[in-house]
Protein backbone atom coordinates (compact mmCIF):
# COMPACT_ATOMS: atom_id res chain seq x y z
CA UNK A 1 0.00 0.00 0.00
CA UNK A 2 1.29 3.45 -0.88
CA UNK A 3 2.18 5.83 1.92
CA UNK A 4 -0.54 8.40 2.59
CA UNK A 5 0.76 11.97 2.45
CA UNK A 6 -1.41 14.14 4.70
CA UNK A 7 -0.34 17.73 4.19
CA UNK A 8 -1.62 20.38 6.60
CA UNK A 9 -4.39 21.19 4.12
CA UNK A 10 -5.42 17.57 3.58
CA UNK A 11 -5.41 16.93 7.34
CA UNK A 12 -7.66 19.96 7.98
CA UNK A 13 -10.05 18.91 5.20
CA UNK A 14 -10.11 15.30 6.40
CA UNK A 15 -10.96 16.46 9.93
CA UNK A 16 -13.86 18.58 8.64
CA UNK A 17 -15.33 15.59 6.78
CA UNK A 18 -14.58 13.24 9.67
CA UNK A 19 -16.49 15.40 12.17
CA UNK A 20 -19.43 16.19 9.88
CA UNK A 21 -22.69 14.36 10.38
CA UNK A 22 -24.38 15.74 7.27
CA UNK A 23 -22.25 14.44 4.36
CA UNK A 24 -20.91 17.87 3.35
CA UNK A 25 -20.39 19.12 -0.19
CA UNK A 26 -17.07 20.71 -1.19
CA UNK A 27 -18.69 24.15 -0.66
CA UNK A 28 -19.72 23.09 2.86
CA UNK A 29 -16.14 21.96 3.56
CA UNK A 30 -14.79 25.33 2.35
CA UNK A 31 -17.26 27.22 4.61
CA UNK A 32 -16.33 25.09 7.64
CA UNK A 33 -12.62 25.56 6.97
CA UNK A 34 -13.16 29.35 6.89
CA UNK A 35 -15.05 29.14 10.20
CA UNK A 36 -11.91 27.46 11.63
CA UNK A 37 -9.68 30.25 10.28
CA UNK A 38 -8.35 28.41 7.20
CA UNK A 39 -8.49 30.08 3.80
CA UNK A 40 -7.57 27.41 1.26
CA UNK A 41 -8.00 27.94 -2.48
CA UNK A 42 -10.95 26.14 -4.05
CA UNK A 43 -8.57 24.02 -6.14
CA UNK A 44 -6.72 22.91 -3.02
CA UNK A 45 -9.96 21.75 -1.40
CA UNK A 46 -11.20 19.92 -4.49
CA UNK A 47 -7.81 18.28 -5.13
CA UNK A 48 -7.53 17.28 -1.46
CA UNK A 49 -11.02 15.75 -1.47
CA UNK A 50 -10.04 13.74 -4.58
CA UNK A 51 -6.75 12.65 -2.91
CA UNK A 52 -8.54 11.59 0.30
CA UNK A 53 -11.12 9.67 -1.75
CA UNK A 54 -8.47 7.94 -3.86
CA UNK A 55 -6.53 7.07 -0.67
CA UNK A 56 -9.66 5.41 0.75
CA UNK A 57 -9.92 7.75 3.74
CA UNK A 58 -13.30 9.19 2.68
CA UNK A 59 -16.04 8.24 0.21
CA UNK A 60 -17.41 10.46 -2.52
CA UNK A 61 -21.18 10.16 -2.73
CA UNK A 62 -23.18 10.89 -5.84
CA UNK A 63 -26.72 10.97 -4.55
CA UNK A 64 -28.62 12.17 -7.58
CA UNK A 65 -27.68 15.78 -6.89
CA UNK A 66 -25.59 18.08 -9.09
CA UNK A 67 -22.77 18.08 -6.51
CA UNK A 68 -20.90 15.31 -4.72
CA UNK A 69 -21.02 14.86 -0.97
CA UNK A 70 -18.30 13.35 1.19
CA UNK A 71 -18.46 10.75 3.96
CA UNK A 72 -15.73 9.67 6.38
CA UNK A 73 -17.48 6.33 7.01
CA UNK A 74 -15.80 4.01 4.56
CA UNK A 75 -17.40 0.73 5.64
CA UNK A 76 -20.13 -0.57 3.33
CA UNK A 77 -23.43 1.26 3.82
CA UNK A 78 -26.12 3.02 1.81
CA UNK A 79 -27.85 6.40 2.05
CA UNK A 80 -31.36 7.83 2.19
CA UNK A 81 -32.15 11.36 1.00
CA UNK A 82 -35.16 13.44 2.08
CA UNK A 83 -37.06 14.69 -0.96
CA UNK A 84 -38.33 17.59 1.14
CA UNK A 85 -35.25 19.19 2.71
CA UNK A 86 -32.33 17.29 1.12
CA UNK A 87 -31.14 15.78 4.42
CA UNK A 88 -28.91 12.71 3.96
CA UNK A 89 -28.80 9.85 6.46
CA UNK A 90 -26.90 6.59 6.54
CA UNK A 91 -28.58 3.22 6.11
CA UNK A 92 -26.67 0.43 7.81
CA UNK A 93 -29.13 -2.38 6.91
CA UNK A 94 -27.48 -4.85 4.54
CA UNK A 95 -28.63 -5.22 0.96
CA UNK A 96 -30.87 -8.30 0.50
CA UNK A 97 -28.88 -11.52 0.14
CA UNK A 98 -28.42 -12.46 -3.49
CA UNK A 99 -29.70 -9.13 -4.83
CA UNK A 100 -26.42 -8.11 -6.50
CA UNK A 101 -26.14 -11.55 -8.13
CA UNK A 102 -29.71 -11.22 -9.49
CA UNK A 103 -28.90 -7.74 -10.84
CA UNK A 104 -25.71 -9.05 -12.47
CA UNK A 105 -27.66 -11.94 -14.06
CA UNK A 106 -30.38 -9.63 -15.35
CA UNK A 107 -27.98 -7.05 -16.83
CA UNK A 108 -24.92 -9.19 -17.70
CA UNK A 109 -22.77 -6.65 -15.82
CA UNK A 110 -19.90 -7.58 -13.55
CA UNK A 111 -20.77 -5.50 -10.50
CA UNK A 112 -17.72 -3.86 -8.93
CA UNK A 113 -19.42 -1.63 -6.39
CA UNK A 114 -22.98 -0.97 -5.26
CA UNK A 115 -24.23 2.36 -3.98
CA UNK A 116 -27.95 2.35 -3.36
CA UNK A 117 -29.64 5.70 -2.75
CA UNK A 118 -33.09 5.61 -1.20
CA UNK A 119 -35.42 8.61 -1.28
CA UNK A 120 -38.19 9.45 1.14
CA UNK A 121 -39.50 12.07 3.54
CA UNK A 122 -37.67 12.58 6.84
CA UNK A 123 -39.45 12.75 10.18
CA UNK A 124 -39.12 16.53 10.38
CA UNK A 125 -40.63 17.14 6.93
CA UNK A 126 -43.36 14.61 7.64
CA UNK A 127 -44.28 16.52 10.83
CA UNK A 128 -44.44 19.82 8.90
CA UNK A 129 -46.86 18.28 6.40
CA UNK A 130 -49.21 17.04 9.13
Amino acid sequence: MAKINLTVQRKAIYEVVQHAHDHPTAADVIDRLRDKGFNFAYGTVYNSLRYLTDAGLIRELKLGEAVSRYDARTEEHQHIVCTGCGRVDEVMAELPKGWLERVAGETNYTIEHAQVVLEGVCESCKAKRS
